[in-house]
């Protein structure tokens, strides 16, 4: 009997190198500004088409600016990546989503929007957090730069098999608890090695109940806890999320496809290499309080004292300014930041103004929000949550990558603490000298109007 990761993986090998890696089939490949360029390049050196360009999609997110789009990017780097991009995207015939038009935005919140990505698929794209196209039931992962010349010229790739692991949460969530705080529990308890090798298989009540924007989240974070991916298998939630989406199957191929995705599940006596099994209600909101995403607390605990030891965990915490056995709760916060590929969905804006619906943004904090995507952006509109946030003293900035990471102009300044609910608080990966705390959007939105860290619950109308 199969998992669901085997399925998947055995229906898309094209043969078993002996001795050696597996050669997988790649249904789909993203290809971003950042680690594409080399890529096209090896192509050129040896004179090679892309095999199926009907497979590939382009698009720029990294080095976007998230405001005045409509104009040549000022910094000479980033557009210069932009523009490559596209001419490659041109000159090999390939689909390019260029910036500022209606379908650009972050590459992992347009592939599942646009129904690009869908259950049963194997995708890759050269950046790591691929794993979020997980969420559909689709084994996804990043690569390297070399591995996307690999695939552009064969859509196949050379891969050893990741083992499988069965992440089960059961329970209901409480108060305030989001996915965003689910992943963030997660990479404490497993550390940002403890998936280290295995392809993850998120299930129990709480998967189940999640919306498809909150199971984007989790699967986002799964490379934090040094998984090669995540997913979860497609449900009804999934069918009711892809159904009329622009890429989607429609008529008679939508009812057949659904009948597939419906197989697309582990056997019930399916034997994993680690199972591991958690209870919701022991998750409060969450935050980060060091240099990496496991180094995370509930939001009303104190700091840990045992990290006199940990040579690493202690020049981590002096990096942050903060001490062990302090609390974090009342800590003033400089900069908060809405957006990225892990919480740049509109959930994740309806979160966000349900706090700070009626309130004013705290004075002399800089806020950044930012929708994943050109989309997104259109849906807030029409759900009048600009007038919500407007009011309240926010701006909302145009799609792209922001303050996720210091590769365009929305960059944190040395020593200021950004309250972010992005996917990663590693030194400068905000702007140099930069400190981040990760947060889900209800966290972020309870510091926004008050200034300091909040306990979200406190903030929640009932």
């Amino acid at each position: 009997m199969k998992t669901l990761f085997d399925k998947i993986w055995d229906a898309h090998v094209v043969q078993q190198v002996p001795d050696g890696p597996t050669q997988l089939y790649i249904d789909r490949l993203y290809c971003h500004e950042v680690t594409s360029p080399q890529a096209f390049d090896g192509l050129r050196r040896r004179g090679l088409r892309c095999f199926r360009p009907e497979r590939i999609v382009c698009m720029p997110d990294h080095n976007t600016p998230t405001h005045d789009q409509d104009k040549p990017i000022s910094d000479p780097v980033s557009r210069h990546q932009v523009e490559t991009l596209q001419r490659n995207a041109h000159d090999f015939g390939l689909t390019h989503y260029a910036m500022n038009t209606p379908d650009n935005g972050i590459i992992h919140v347009v592939g599942p929007e646009k129904g690009l990505s869908l259950p049963g698929m194997t995708i890759v794209c050269g950046d790591s957090h691929t794993s979020t196209h997980g969420a559909v039931g689709a084994v996804a992962f990043g690569i390297g730069t070399s591995e996307v010349e690999q695939v552009m010229a064969s859509q196949c790739i050379l891969q050893q098999k990741p083992k499988s692991m069965r992440i089960t949460i059961n329970g209901r969530l409480g108060r305030a608890v989001t996915p965003k705080d689910v992943a963030l529990y997660l990479m404490a308890q497993l550390t940002t090695s403890g998936a280290t090798g295995y392809f993850v298989e998120y299930a129990g009540d709480v998967i189940t109940a999640m919306s498809m924007e909150g199971r984007l989240t989790l699967c986002n974070l799964s490379i934090e806890m040094g998984a090669r991916g995540g997913f979860i298998a497609p449900d009804d939630t999934t069918f009711e999320y892809l159904k009329g989406r622009e890429h989607a199957p429609k008529g008679d191929a939508w009812d057949k496809a659904v009948s597939y995705w419906r197989t697309l599940r582990s056997d019930d006596d399916a034997v994993y290499d680690k199972e591991l099994t958690f209870n919701a209600e022991d998750i409060e909101p969450r935050i980060t309080y060091g240099t990496n995403p496991g180094m995370g607390i509930g939001i009303t605990d104190n700091l840990p004292t045992n990290l006199k030891s940990q040579t690493s965990n202690l020049k981590s915490l002096q990096y942050m300014g903060f001490r062990p056995g302090q609390r974090l709760l009342g800590t003033k916060v400089d900069y908060v930041f809405l957006g990225a590929c892990t919480n740049g969905r509109i959930e994740d804006f309806r979160a966000f103004a349900s706090i700070v619906k009626g309130r004013k943004k705290a004075d002399g904090l800089i806020a950044w929000l930012v929708p994943g995507s050109w989309a997104v952006l259109r849906q807030i509109h029409d759900e009048g949550l600009d007038s919500v946030l407007q009011e309240a003293g926010f701006e909302i900035r145009q799609p792209g990558c922001s303050a996720c990471l210091a590769m365009n102009d929305d960059k944190v300044p040395a020593g200021k603490l950004c309250l972010s609910t992005s996917n990663r608080n590693f030194e400068g990966r905000q702007g140099p000298g930069a400190r981040t705390i990760l947060c889900s959007p209800l966290t972020a939105a309870a510091a926004a109007v008050t200034g300091v860290i909040t306990d979200p619950r406190e903030m929640l109308i009932s």
